[in-house]
């Protein structure tokens, strides 16, 4: 099974500044529309997070290169696809070096967990991780990690769909 600690992208990336930009923007819309006691709450915040991340469900929003080089595959990324990267992160298993692609897009290069070979895992943006989970195994995918919370509000799983892919899931 594959053990990856994992800090999202919202978070580690820095495209949560982006998206923060979309969620105060509908969190000015949202103060317009509500009166003064309810504008300002916590709920009407975490509701326009919320729909500033809808429009990304289903997408790909990180990556996760597994390595067994990180900084020469970092290296490698930034002179040649122009990735951006941020300071590495410790993480037990060794530094994670996250990096953007784009204001919607990027990841993080980790360390490969032996017996995991080399290789890429793409995590899906859905907004309920576990439902999502249920929802592929019944549909013939496979465990490899079930849902583990990462952070407050971010809970990530990997399954194995048919024909073998791995493909992760990022949502509440």
């Amino acid at each position: 099974m594959i053990r990856a600690v994992m800090l999202t992208i919202h978070s580690a990336t820095g495209l949560h500044d982006g998206e923060s930009q979309n969620a105060n923007q509908v969190k000015e819309d949202r103060s317009q529309e509500t009166s003064g006691e309810e504008a300002g709450s916590v709920e009407a915040d975490q509701a326009a997070e919320a729909r500033s991340h809808a429009g990304l469900y289903g997408w790909i929003t990180h990556t996760d290169l597994a390595s067994n080089n990180p900084a020469a595959t970092r290296e490698w990324a930034a002179k040649v696809l122009g990735w951006k990267f941020r300071p590495p992160m410790q993480m037990p298993n060794g530094e994670m070096h996250f990096f953007a692609y784009s204001d919607r897009g990027g990841g993080a290069i980790r360390p490969n967990n032996p017996p995991e070979i080399p290789g890429s895992i793409p995590y899906i943006h859905v907004a309920d991780c576990q439902a999502s989970y249920d929802k592929a195994l019944r549909e013939g995918a496979e465990e490899m990690l079930s849902p583990t919370r990462v952070m407050e509000g971010v809970t990530v799983a990997i399954v194995r769909a048919p024909g073998g892919v791995p493909i992760g899931l990022s949502g509440s």
